[in-house]
């Protein structure tokens, strides 16, 4: 692969570990990143319990430590099917949590630590807070925080400086950009933007038989509104025709320009998936284009949401 300077991109390691993953081809994925420049590598001690960290300890061997910016979330409660069925953020358990992810990643420090969500019958100054002794202990370097409303966004800060927010972001899902981007630019707090590819509905390679169990649960895939999104890709098709680069390259381009203190999140299983994603890097767009990929897709087409809206409390979901 080209050599990149400053290479502003994030491995998400979420889909390393499920049922269709290769654990050899994941970690020649992750030593591909590391070896290219990508240092942020993205977890949590939930994914497929505990199994990610491990993964990722194990590619980990042979490096330098420094050579990797391990984030962390934790709070999800899992089933033994693997169906999240609650959060626990409560402070008390937090060194616990903590001290299982440094034992699996085999590390003695992590980078940038986090809640998955916020419990609403918690204040987050005492998440947070709780937190914050772990980086006063040296066990944590940074707080990140992770789906939450630009006024606890603003709590959090207040007790302890908030590194990254992790947030869904993508052509399909552009929320982000009418309250929480600005307050974090205003605090001087990065975005971590996941969910770039919508699901796979911006990889170019899906169709509408695609559209089976694995994402039925998401309203963007469901049949109503499937082929409305899916013409919408068509029109973004043309854009990278005529660019000569992918849908995928072409979508993740458009995070790119978007502002130098997004940091967006390749979800790649892959070396394949990760080199394409990279590619990105090489594709210039102007003002204009970015205008017109966002013309392309016009937030008010956009059928159905992208992520399912989650608030908890008391350690269990509430609907909106």
């Amino acid at each position: 692969m080209e050599n990149h300077q400053n290479i502003r991109f994030g491995l998400g390691c979420s889909r390393m570990s499920n049922a269709t993953s290769d654990r050899n081809e994941s970690i020649a994925t992750i030593h591909a990143a590391l070896d290219y420049g990508i240092t942020h590598i993205n977890t949590a001690d939930f994914y497929s319990s505990g199994h990610n960290e491990m993964l990722i300890g194990e590619a980990l061997k042979g490096y330098k430590r420094e050579k990797a910016f391990l984030s962390v979330k934790f709070g999800a409660l899992v089933a033994p099917n693997g169906a999240m069925y609650g959060l626990d953020v409560r402070p008390q358990h937090i060194k616990s949590y903590l001290t299982y992810s440094l034992k699996r990643l085999g590390v003695d420090y992590i980078d940038l630590y986090q809640p998955a969500r916020i419990d609403m019958a918690i204040p987050v100054e005492e998440t947070i807070g709780a937190i914050s002794d772990m980086v006063k202990a040296g066990y944590v370097k940074q707080i990140g925080m992770t789906q939450v409303d630009a006024e606890t966004l603003r709590k959090a800060n207040s007790v302890h400086p908030i590194s990254l927010v992790e947030y869904q972001y993508s052509l399909f899902n552009r929320s982000i950009e009418r309250e929480i981007l600005p307050t974090a630019r205003e605090l001087g707090i990065d975005i971590l933007a996941f969910g770039t590819l919508s699901h796979g509905l911006l990889s170019g390679a899906f169709s509408k038989e695609k559209a089976d169990h694995s994402t039925a649960h998401i309203p963007l895939f469901a049949k109503e509104n499937i082929d409305k999104n899916l013409s919408l890709i068509e029109a973004l098709r043309v854009i990278a025709d005529e660019k000569q680069v992918t849908v995928t390259q072409l979508a993740v381009a458009w995070i790119l320009a978007k502002g130098e203190d997004i940091l967006p999140l390749i979800g790649a299983r892959k070396v394949s998936q990760l080199q394409e994603s990279v590619r990105s890097l090489d594709v210039q767009l102007t003002k204009s284009d970015v205008k017109r990929i966002e013309e392309a897709v016009p937030e008010k087409e956009i059928a159905g949401g992208s992520f399912p809206q989650m608030k908890f409390k008391n350690g269990v979901v509430v609907r909106p």
